[in-house]
């Protein structure tokens, strides 16, 4: 494998990737790479390694189809199981050799003539391939907020995706900045440990019970030699979370239901009526992400936690100074401030037909067909591209889906003789008109907050506003009709 041309490039090693290479080996497939900017595989389960950190998905959905585990130890796998999982599954595949690390793609540029991407890298290294499919995850950039003076801390600073196990906590005064998914997992696990712990929340999130716990050793060896009591007990999870769509992107006014369960939830666990007020949310619940914890509440009446709701004016050499003149002094400042999701998705440079700019092409907000194909860049797909995330389920579902359909393009492509694949720009505009129309009746959209599903413009470029059954439907085949083709050796488009 020391050539660098390749019928297939794949970006990442996260879940995508690893679906993709085991999918296109299954297929026959074997004259491809997969480029890893890590020293391991893995994408957001590697980085996100912070103390407490979980799924909240249930692991029996948060999990491929095909490779169902049968022994995960909890209902919500941790990180470190979740990992594992995807070096097993890296290992039983044998996608080993074709898995380049330490590997940063740096600029793709189509060659129009030759039908054929070129990637360049910062080892120096350009590779080629027919098709590239980018799997470089819609969770990977760590987004720092825009506080006055963020980089004069003369303390220990970082983001949680970032997190510095060479730090010591113990004894130490430590600032949270942020109370979403990380910030809920990361102050129970680290409040035990540091001496003060200073959580600064900007907006209360919605929280729920997690309905988790240890995986019996009697349901485990069910699982195992009762393979359908398994498929059964994923089945039951899938349909649970499709009927909670239904209250995201169809009658938000249901979720008014699971919001007072969520206000009984905070009452029954903060006695204390100034505390509670300030952890209750005042816009609908569903419109940010609703999270779920069970050691949360406690964690925050810890007589070491002082939640802190004051916005923030600076950070300083010696600490943060909150807009009522109070300086905080902590010894180490942890960022739990989630990642860039709808602005600045793409990390490298992408040159498709005629020297076409991606980042140009989505100045407006990243759009796609079916989150998978970009007019104007042929041959390029993506999984986990816009508007694919989910709000309500795993999305391992939405990842084997779109890889189906890539695959499916990339057997006719192979069948036909074909050199290159473009959706056409009716079909994405009219696409995403009809998805945007949709979205703006989700509560992601009509829910009175600003939360990183959307651009600064309030453009939801992130979320699927449908069932994911509806889209496993839409993605069961490749629609050649909506694609601009070209063969090999023709210079016309067909």
């Amino acid at each position: 494998m020391n050539s660098t041309q390749y019928n297939q490039l794949i970006i990442g090693a996260g879940f995508a990737g690893i679906c993709t290479a085991i999918q296109l080996k299954k297929e026959g497939f074997n004259n491809f790479i997969i480029l890893e900017r890590g020293s391991h595989l893995g994408g957001t389960w590697r980085d996100n390694n912070y103390p407490g950190a979980a799924c909240d998905v249930e692991s029996h959905l948060y999990s491929f189809s095909f490779e169902q585990n049968p022994n995960w130890s909890r209902v919500f796998g941790p990180q470190q199981e979740i990992l594992n999982y995807m070096d097993h599954c890296v290992e039983k595949y044998g996608l080993n050799p074709y898995i380049q690390l330490n590997t940063t793609v740096e600029r793709l540029v189509f060659d129009e003539a030759q039908g054929v991407w070129q990637v360049v890298c910062n080892n120096g290294k350009t590779y080629f391939a027919q098709s590239v499919i980018s799997c470089s995850g819609g969770l990977s950039q760590p987004a720092l907020p825009d506080i006055k003076g963020r980089d004069d801390f003369k303390g220990t600073m970082f983001h949680s995706a970032q997190w510095d196990h060479s730090y010591d906590l113990k004894g130490k005064t430590v600032a949270v900045i942020g109370t979403g998914a990380s910030a809920i997992q990361i102050v129970p696990a680290i409040a035990p440990v540091v001496k003060e712990l200073q959580l600064y929340q900007r907006t209360p999130p919605w929280i729920m019970p997690k309905m988790d716990g240890d995986i019996s050793a009697f349901r485990r060896s069910m699982y195992n030699t009762l393979p359908f009591m398994r498929n059964f007990y994923r089945w039951r999870l899938y349909w649970f979370h499709e009927l909670a769509a239904y209250g995201f992107t169809r009658h938000p006014a249901l979720l008014k239901f699971a919001s007072k369960i969520a206000a009984r939830f905070l009452k029954q666990n903060v006695k204390d009526e100034a505390l509670r007020r300030k952890l209750t949310p005042t816009y609908t619940m569903g419109c940010k992400r609703v999270l779920l914890t069970n050691d949360y509440y406690p964690a925050v009446q810890r007589k070491n936690v002082h939640l802190i709701t004051e916005h923030i004016d600076e950070i300083n050499a010696t600490g943060i100074k909150t807009k009522d003149g109070i300086q905080h002094i902590p010894d180490a400042i942890v960022f739990a401030t989630g990642f860039y999701a709808a602005e600045g998705v793409v990390v490298f440079d992408v040159r498709g037909k005629n020297g076409m700019s991606l980042n140009e092409a989505w100045k407006d907000g990243a759009e796609a067909y079916l989150g998978t194909s970009v007019a104007g860049f042929p041959n390029l797909f993506m999984v986990v591209g816009p508007n694919t995330g989910l709000g309500h389920s795993s999305m391992i579902l939405m990842i084997e889906a779109q890889v189906h359909y890539i695959l499916e393009a990339i057997k006719l492509m192979k069948k036909e003789n074909f050199k290159s694949v473009d959706v056409k720009k009716e079909t994405q505009t009219s696409f995403n008109t009809d998805l945007q129309q949709k979205l703006n009746k989700t509560v992601w959209q009509s829910g009175g907050c600003v939360s990183w599903y959307q651009t600064k413009t309030g453009k939801n470029v992130t979320l699927w506003p449908d069932y994911t059954f509806r889209f496993m439907r839409r993605t069961k085949k490749f629609e050649v009709e909506k694609y601009e083709i070209q063969r090999q050796g023709d210079a016309d488009l067909l």
